[in-house]
């Protein structure tokens, strides 16, 4: 069977619309993986991926029904018929809360369009080759005596959006990781410790460090202290900043706020404007910072609090979520942003915080009396959606840390805290680095976060997992 380029399937998918408008997405994906296990390689592969959907909009008067069909074929004579179901699906709908008109091909200025309209390239491409030296490296930490264990991934995930308006949107997104998790000891002894980083192309990967990292964390845990639940002085490395910081990202939905759903609401309207911190912190997304960037538009097949069909393609510009201490902004699609008279803004696809010292974990460290230093968190959920109460687990190292040095590894505990109230507490702020979170890394794995102090983590109560 021949595979119609993406860009062709744009074209016939909105040439067969008997819609008012129509939005067609196609994502090409090319994707690579390798995993080890007990200091030898298990499996690797390669696979490739098409995924596509078309949004059709019947229009009434002021109102609109939308239905939206994906698909993963790529026999060419199932386009008419995705294109059929779609129409049908928007037939039967309720009236669209979010009915905006669809963005005009100039929405955006000329040098912004000069980067996205390489309208017939070929689709990005991986395979097993892009972790060649990864693989090498690792064949030197195989030879050691503790037991390693991991998985690389790397994805090319190439997307076309048009409209029947004309706009034409293209984008070439890269994403890759690598994790190591090692083991020394066994039963009762048995130590555990992870390291990760994200990458674009592996060529940055660090691998001897990782594992020296490694290892030095595993030789933390010669020493073995328990303590009970409480608060604890604690130090936050920017992998468990990370994954705090972007389930707060998460809930920060202007309509939410605005009808007291979500932490960011207060009595008649939001919390735009409040201080949180004295520390000059900003969170902010930008879809051009180095080495994070992400797709610069929407590209969406349905519409939820962040997102709006009828936003495909509006373009994606920095924005702060907090500036200097001070909630700034919140997630506005155009038809919510009418609603509320805010301003439009798009969700990020990265999150970087800034405004810290120049001090690193060590230095942070190094300047601790008594306390404990995390690796990462795990198997975080919600508690209580009004003030962003979260719990979970620390994982794969907690650490003492002793008029400066780390003296012991001790147990590990099930927490309670909202990113929110860690960002008021805070007492010390580090160098921002970019990092790899552990719990949300499938799917939001672009950030860059400082560590962070806080004098009182709530610890609140003891957990048997390693």
């Amino acid at each position: 069977m021949s595979v119609l380029p993406a860009p062709e399937v744009v074209e016939r998918a909105l040439r067969s619309s008997r819609a008012d408008e129509a939005v067609v997405i196609v994502t090409d994906a090319h994707e690579a993986s390798l995993r080890w296990a007990g200091n030898s390689m298990t499996t690797n592969g390669s696979s490739v991926a098409r995924d596509w959907a078309v949004v059709s909009i019947f229009r009434d008067g002021s109102g609109a029904r939308v239905g939206s069909v994906s698909s993963t074929s790529v026999d060419p004579a199932d386009i008419e018929y995705v294109v059929r179901a779609s129409e049908e699906a928007a037939r039967t709908a309720e009236p669209a809360r979010d009915a905006m008109p669809l963005l005009d091909p100039d929405a955006v200025d000329a040098d912004t369009l000069d980067k996205l309209l390489d309208w017939d390239g070929e689709p990005a491409t991986t395979d097993i080759g892009v972790f060649t030296t990864l693989a090498g490296d690792l064949a030197t930490g195989f030879d050691g005596a503790d037991r390693l264990y991991g998985f690389a991934h790397h994805q090319m995930h190439s997307t076309w959006l048009g409209t029947s308006t004309g706009l034409r949107r293209r984008w070439v997104q890269p994403t890759g990781s690598v994790e190591i998790n090692g083991k020394r000891g066994e039963g009762a002894e048995l130590a555990s410790a992870w390291v990760g980083t994200g990458t674009t192309d592996f060529a940055d990967v660090d691998t001897p460090g990782l594992l020296a990292e490694l290892s030095r964390r595993l030789d933390w845990s010669k020493r073995r202290v328990e303590l009970p639940a409480g608060r604890y002085e604690t130090l936050l490395p920017p992998s468990a900043v990370a994954d705090m910081m972007i389930y707060m990202a998460w809930t920060m939905e202007g309509r939410g706020a605005h009808e007291g759903h979500t932490a960011f609401s207060r009595a008649g309207g939001t919390r735009i404007g409040e201080r949180l911190t004295d520390i000059p912190l900003t969170l902010y997304s930008d879809p051009a910072a180095a080495g994070l960037e992400y797709r610069p538009f929407v590209a969406t097949s349905s519409s939820s609090e962040s997102l709006s069909v009828f936003d495909n393609g509006l373009t994606a510009q920095r924005t702060d979520w907090i500036g200097e201490g001070v909630i700034e902004s919140l997630v506005y699609p155009r038809a919510t942003a009418a609603e509320f008279d805010a301003p439009v803004t798009v969700p990020g696809e990265n999150l970087l915080m800034t405004g810290g010292s120049d001090a690193t974990l060590e230095d942070m460290i190094a300047r601790t009396e008594r306390g404990l230093l995390l690796t990462c968190l795990w198997y975080i959920r919600e508690v209580d959606p009004a003030t962003l109460l979260l719990t979970g687990l620390t994982r794969d190292g907690v650490y003492l840390v002793e008029n400066g040095a780390v003296t012991a590894a001790v147990n590990n505990f099930r927490f309670n805290e909202s990113p929110l109230d860690l960002l008021r507490r805070a007492s010390e702020a580090g160098r921002t680095e970019i990092t790899l979170p552990r719990e949300w890394k499938d799917w939001f794995s672009r950030t860059a976060m400082p560590p962070l102090r806080i004098p009182d983590f709530h610890m609140s109560s003891v957990s048997q997992a390693t």
